[in-house]
């Protein structure tokens, strides 16, 4: 099953640090966190100040890392299908995941496939006609909305093409 992956983060460099991790799985599924404890206001880029921060709900949301964690896993252990992580940018979302899976030197969950799917590459393949075709907004920068988005993107485009299900 495929399980689709976005984060928000505080800026666009080495140093940034995870905001929000979301992960929607193609039977509907979701897993939402916003961490309460890995960044400051002074980490974050003005973009992120102004497009991201203010659609954070953490009295609803917020986890620290520690319980982030421990949700995650429990998350992902509810599923008895292999899982394979969706992400259109898995250079950056990747990290993230795969840092909040592995802390304090946890196993990798069996289940899950230890390499993401590239979803740029994959939608890549499908030509620009076709994409044209799917009607997107601009993506409103909070990882469970995003996350929401790549699965509808790629439930079109996989039903109207040749990409694998």
């Amino acid at each position: 099953m495929k399980i689709f992956l976005d984060c928000e983060f505080t800026q666009l460099n080495q140093y940034s640090k995870l905001i929000s991790l979301a992960l929607v799985s193609q039977s509907g599924e979701e897993f939402y966190v916003e961490l309460t404890n890995t960044y400051s206001l002074d980490d974050c880029s003005d973009f992120v100040i102004q497009n991201v921060l203010p659609q954070l709900d953490p009295l609803r949301c917020g986890q620290s890392l520690s319980d982030a964690q421990v949700s995650l896993r429990r998350f992902l252990g509810s599923f008895a299908e292999q899982l394979e992580v969706c992400s259109d940018e898995p250079n950056r979302d990747w990290k993230f995941f795969y840092d909040l899976v592995c802390a304090d030197h946890q196993p990798w969950p069996v289940q899950v496939l230890n390499q993401p799917t590239n979803l740029a590459i994959l939608f890549n393949e499908v030509d620009a006609e076709a994409l044209e075709q799917v009607e997107l907004s601009d993506p409103p920068h909070h990882a469970l909305l995003d996350a929401r988005m790549l699965a509808e993107l790629f439930e079109a485009l996989a039903s109207r093409f040749a990409l694998s299900p």
